[in-house]
């Protein structure tokens, strides 16, 4: 693969800044806790379930309990799980029936419900390490797809036929394969419970979904002899929630990303910024590889003038995922092949851009997005772009391809959709896999020099940021010309302050 010459002081500048920027932010989410980090917190050591109203128990605990959350919900539901003898379903469940109240727990009993909740969490751990070992043991069996991977979505709203779709999807040649979840469930505060076979633009992320799908999926990696990947989307109200659900049920990537969720749904972004930490603590211990959404900034703003922004960003997630223990094997930050096509040298620009997120992220598994804010609805030159696209996927070595769909603008795809979408794939990476290795970039070339350009105003927006800090960033519009308040947005009333006894040993148990 050719490598840019860049200017490597200037990315260590970026990189320093992007601390800077995230240091406050760390320092106030380490102060606070939310209603969601506590739902999780016993979904871990085993409730789940729905009460007799459809509440999910977890959320029906926490509600009941809102008073002692500043301490943290593990200490006082332990307490009572000991004092009445049950297990932690048996407790949730009578809590949901109104047979048992939380309590602030007396100093004399405190020792010994500490002791269980800290049993009751590395238990919880040890499951997802368990997982993720399943995970481990199965790529070491069958092996893992050359890159790119190949990436497809389905979205049918009924997981069942979702099945259908991922498995056909899988023989046709796909790697990975992403359950879209069904439209706005990223503002429900709650998790839906069970199998469902209805949703609007896709599926609703549940437990139950996510386990059929990664059975479905075992099955078909057997058969075709290659491990497939499962993806879902891991943001919105219920981040950390969903990154548990994951953990336990061997999801193998997630998009999560709070500055997503600030931007495009109007999370609030402390209650959100909270829960990633949290939520990417969940995802670096089961192996989950992270989906950033930076690429969703050029479907806003002018793809040609906003390149910056994703790169600056790209800075900014890094640093979160990194001070959450996720190590660079699981960052797959995001990009997107969205430049006008009637731009001069309109692949040219592609290409640079692409190319300098290769080169300043090295050994990532980057995620590369395919055309859509320009696709007219003409399948032609639809399927052009798209091959365009795949090209410099390969050329640049990017680590998982999200395939472009010739009806893209027109409807939902279709297996027959996804089927070209394979094939050009295929045809473009096998016959330019090794075009990277027959040429370096002149550094008078134009493509070197556009990077350079990206480089130096995503380095001067780092240094904007860094000066009013990321809330206010964020408030101005710095990314994708969105403007968001730090008091806005949903879910601010769920985020609590953590009082000096604050228990929650998850956060430490996580790390490696």
């Amino acid at each position: 693969m050719p490598h840019l010459k860049l200017d490597e002081a200037l990315v260590d500048e970026a990189r320093a800044l992007a601390r800077h920027i995230v240091e406050p932010v760390l320092t106030y989410s380490g102060a606070h806790t939310t209603v969601a980090i506590e739902r999780t917190t016993l979904r871990l050591i085993g409730v789940d379930g729905i009460d007799e109203e459809g509440v999910p128990l977890p959320n029906r605990v926490v509600e009941r309990a809102f008073s002692l959350l500043p301490g943290g919900i593990l200490r006082p539901f332990v307490a009572a799980m000991l004092a009445h003898g049950l297990d932690a379903q048996e407790t949730a469940e009578a809590i949901g029936k109104r047979k048992l109240a939380l309590q602030a727990v007396p100093d004399d009993t405190q020792e010994a419900a500490d002791m269980e909740a800290l049993r009751l969490v590395r238990e919880g751990v040890e499951r997802i390490r368990a997982r993720r070992a399943e995970r481990e043991a199965m790529i070491e069996e069958l092996g893992n797809p050359p890159t790119p991977w190949l990436y497809l979505i389905v979205a049918t709203g009924n997981i069942y036929e979702d099945i259908v779709q991922a498995q056909a999807a899988a023989r046709q040649g796909a790697d990975v394969i992403a359950v879209i979840r069904s439209t706005a469930q990223s503002l429900l505060d709650y998790v839906p419970y069970g199998a469902t076979t209805e949703g609007f633009g896709g599926t609703y992320a549940t437990q139950a979904n996510f386990q059929l799908m990664r059975e479905a999926l075992d099955e078909i990696s057997r058969e075709v002899g290659r491990y497939i990947r499962l993806t879902n989307y891991c943001s919105g109200l219920c981040m950390p929630e969903i990154a548990a659900m994951g953990a336990l049920e061997r999801l193998d990537m997630m998009l999560n990303d709070a500055l997503y969720g600030i931007i495009f749904r109007d999370i609030n972004m402390k209650r959100t910024l909270i829960d990633q930490l949290f939520s990417r603590r969940i995802n670096a211990a089961a192996g989950i590889i992270i989906n950033t959404g930076e690429d969703n900034y050029l479907t806003t703003a002018n793809a040609l003038e906003s390149e910056h922004t994703v790169v600056a960003s790209q800075f900014i997630n890094e640093q979160f995922a990194l001070a959450a223990g996720l190590p660079p094997g699981q960052m797959g930050l995001g990009h997107a092949f969205e430049i006008d096509p009637t731009t001069p040298n309109h692949l040219l620009h592609e290409i640079a851009s692409a190319q300098l997120i290769r080169d300043l992220f090295p050994g990532y598994p980057i995620k590369y997005m395919p055309p859509t804010k320009h696709m007219t609805g003409d399948i032609f030159r639809g399927h052009v772009l798209d091959a365009f696209f795949n090209l410099v996927g390969v050329l640049t070595g990017q680590g998982i391809q999200l395939l472009g769909m010739p009806t893209e603008a027109i409807h939902t795809p279709l297996l027959q959709d996804r089927f070209l979408a394979i094939r050009n794939a295929l045809y473009v990476f096998n016959a330019a896999r090794d075009l990277g290795e027959q040429f370096e970039w002149r550094e008078d070339s134009f493509v070197a020099r556009r990077a350079d350009e990206i480089l130096q105003a995503a380095v001067e927006l780092l240094g904007k940021m860094d000066e009013l800090g990321l809330f206010n960033g964020l408030a101005t519009g710095l990314f994708a010309d969105i403007k968001r308040s730090p008091e806005g947005g949903r879910g601010l009333e769920g985020v609590i302050e953590r009082s000096e006894n604050y228990f929650n040993p998850f956060y430490e148990e996580l790390l490696p």
